[in-house]
């Protein structure tokens, strides 16, 4: 398979500005989270981002397989994939900005079903997009009990 090379830089950037611009818009919440009473199971501050950018450039990778597949489902999965991302951009403001941590736990369960119902779509289109999905749904499970007990705890 020949390598779509605008497509991909399209796919790759989608993600990464989506995350960027939410951090951009939560960047000096930093503080006031390290303030909170956390879980004993809270990594470091500095993990967040790292682990955020490879997720994302992960989605785009993934999104970038669906886009060039040839399947009935493309479409569909594309447009799911849009609105877990849009649903993904704004969990940092709800948590970070207006500090509304439950709600945002609910959010991210929001977030999470669609995960789960993007990665079956990206099966039926190409199994590499799925797989590569795998990851971003374990870490927002994660970041789901992190959420939770910050809710609790505060």
């Amino acid at each position: 398979m020949k390598i779509q090379w605008k497509s991909l830089l399209w796919n790759l950037a989608l993600p990464l500005l989506t995350g960027g611009l939410a951090a951009l818009l939560t960047a000096h919440s930093m503080k006031q989270f390290e303030q909170l009473n956390q879980p004993f199971f809270a990594p470091p501050g500095w993990l967040f981002p790292v682990v955020w950018t490879i997720l994302y450039l992960l989605m785009g990778v993934s999104a970038y397989l669906v886009s060039t597949a040839d399947s009935p489902y493309r479409l569909t999965a594309l447009r799911l994939y849009g609105i877990q991302l849009a649903v993904n951009f704004f969990w940092p403001i709800l948590f970070f900005r207006m500090q509304a941590f439950l709600g945002a736990f609910f959010w991210l369960l929001l977030l999470w079903i669609l995960i789960l119902a993007m990665i079956v779509l990206f099966y039926r289109v190409k199994p590499k997009a799925a797989y590569l999905q795998i990851f971003y749904l374990l870490w927002v499970t994660f970041a789901g009990c992190l959420n939770l007990a910050i809710a609790i705890l505060n």
